[in-house]
């Protein structure tokens, strides 16, 4: 399962409840160019509209060799869950301000797959707490490897 692009960002912005891997529906040449690693997920969350999940402001990039693409490259795109998993989802986004995430995009086989969580959007303070308490951490390993 090699990993094609991770949300490095969406651990520190949020805090992660629970992860969900779900199928991503792609364009031909999307597939290729994000296999040759041209994906970026910063800024990008998912959405639920009519029923469906849909992933959006994730950018792949044009795969040059096939030429001119029409399409755009940070257009939505749809995201496969089971029936059940949406309504819980739905749910637990309703009920509770929370936010659906994208954390990483792999290869699983032939079939391009993403992995999102149900998140909760941390405040600026926790943010300042998680650089201190990473701080300290790094300073103690200094100290004990001296």
């Amino acid at each position: 399962m090699p990993s094609l692009a991770t949300n490095k960002k969406a651990g520190f912005d949020y805090e992660l409840q629970e992860q969900f891997e779900a199928g991503l529906v792609l364009l031909g040449w999307e597939v290729k160019s994000a296999k040759a690693g041209h994906v970026q997920l910063k800024g990008s969350f998912l959405h639920i509209q009519n029923g469906e999940l849909w992933l959006k402001n994730a950018f792949i990039s044009p795969y040059k060799p096939a030429g001119n693409q029409e399409v755009k490259s940070d257009r939505d795109r749809k995201v496969l869950v089971h029936k059940r998993e949406l309504k819980r989802l739905m749910g637990k986004k309703l009920t509770e301000g929370l936010t659906l995430v994208p954390l990483r995009i792999y290869t699983k086989g032939n079939l391009v797959k993403l992995v999102f969580a149900v998140a909760k959007g941390k405040k600026k303070y926790e943010k300042r707490e998680a650089i201190k308490k990473r701080d300290v951490d790094r300073q103690m390993k200094e100290h004990m490897r001296d």
